[in-house]
C-alpha cells in the first residue's frame, strides 16, 4: 500500500482554476493612505492650476513642477486604489517618482532659490505642508512592500 503523495500548493488541479491571492492594498490602513493621496491630488491640482493661470510668469519652473506633482499624486491615488499586479507596478513607480521629486525639488529650492521664488508642494521638502510630502512616499513604499503581489499573508505561513 503506497499512499498517494500529497499535492504541493504549486500543482494545479485539472479543471479547477486557482483563486488568486486577494489584493489588500486598498483595505485597512491602505484606505487612509489612498485618502491622503487623494487630498494631495486635489489640493496640488487646484494650486497648480491657480498658479499657472494667474501668475505663471513669476515662477514658471516652480509652477510646472507643481503641476507635475499634482499629476503624480493623481496617478498614485488611482493606482493605489486599483487591484492587480499592473496597478501595483504603477503605484510603486508613482510613489518612487514622488520621493525623488520631493528630494530633488526640496534640495533645489534650498540651493537654487532663484528658480523657486514661490513655493510648490515639494519645495523645502514639503515644509508648507508640514513635511507630509516627504513622509508620504516613505509610508507609501512601506505599505506597498508589505502588500506586494505574491506575498503570502502571515496567517498562511507554516
Amino acid at each position: 500500500m503506497n499512499p498517494r503523495p500529497a499535492k504541493s500548493s504549486s500543482e494545479a488541479t485539472p479543471g479547477i482554476t486557482p483563486v488568486p491571492a486577494k489584493d489588500t492594498r486598498n483595505t485597512g490602513p491602505g484606505r487612509l493612505l489612498i485618502a491622503v493621496y487623494a487630498v494631495f491630488a486635489i489640493s496640488a491640482t487646484a494650486r497648480a492650476g491657480y498658479q499657472i493661470l494667474t501668475k505663471f510668469s513669476e515662477a514658471p519652473l516652480a509652477y510646472l513642477l507643481s503641476a507635475f506633482a499634482a499629476l503624480v499624486y493623481v496617478i498614485a491615488t488611482v493606482s493605489l486604489a486599483k487591484p492587480g499586479r499592473t496597478w501595483f507596478k504603477v503605484s510603486v513607480t508613482a510613489v518612487l517618482v514622488e520621493l525623488v521629486g520631493v528630494l530633488v525639488v526640496g534640495a533645489l529650492s534650498i540651493f537654487d532659490s532663484v528658480q523657486f521664488p514661490h513655493e510648490t508642494v515639494w519645495s523645502l521638502f514639503g515644509r508648507g505642508y508640514a513635511f507630509i510630502p516627504l513622509l508620504l512616499p516613505i509610508l507609501g513604499l512601506a505599505w506597498l512592500y508589505r502588500r506586494r503581489p505574491g506575498k503570502r499573508p502571515a496567517s498562511a505561513r507554516g
